[in-house]
């Protein structure tokens, strides 16, 4: 089964995809305009690389990242199934790998890095990895 995962912000999507059972790999990053060329370039990304499942990273903690995050996932022309898992402190963790080793921040990379720590646990959750 070949999954994706999002880790949706303003500014950025980080991508990620497992298309086997122990690998998971981030994807360069959308840079958002609007929402609704996001939304397009996010159902691109789920098309070209025959996605089964998506993985929707989901904070716990903050309600208005929720309502937007879930707005964000009825733009979304979804035909696969999708699943929330939450992403509490994975943009920090991402931070934390890359700390030293890039000088750009903005250009996406962290937000990948936190969809593939996303993924990660949800493919852990499910006793895959």
């Amino acid at each position: 089964m070949k999954m994706a995962s999002i880790d949706i912000g303003l500014k950025r999507i980080g991508l990620a995809i497992c298309l086997q059972s122990n690998i998971v790999s981030p994807i360069p990053a959308i840079l958002r305009k609007n929402r609704n060329q996001a939304a397009k370039d996010v159902n691109l990304f789920l098309k070209e690389w025959e996605i089964d499942i998506l993985i929707v990273g989901y904070p716990s903690a903050s309600p208005d990242m929720q309502k937007r995050i879930q707005h964000f996932i009825s733009l979304l022309e979804l035909k696969i199934p999708y699943e929330l898992q939450e992403e509490n402190m994975s943009s920090v963790e991402a931070k934390d790998l890359l700390k030293g080793k890039i000088k750009i921040k903005r250009d996406g990379r962290i937000d990948s890095l936190a969809a593939k720590i996303i993924l990660e646990r949800y493919v852990s959750k499910k006793g895959k990895i």
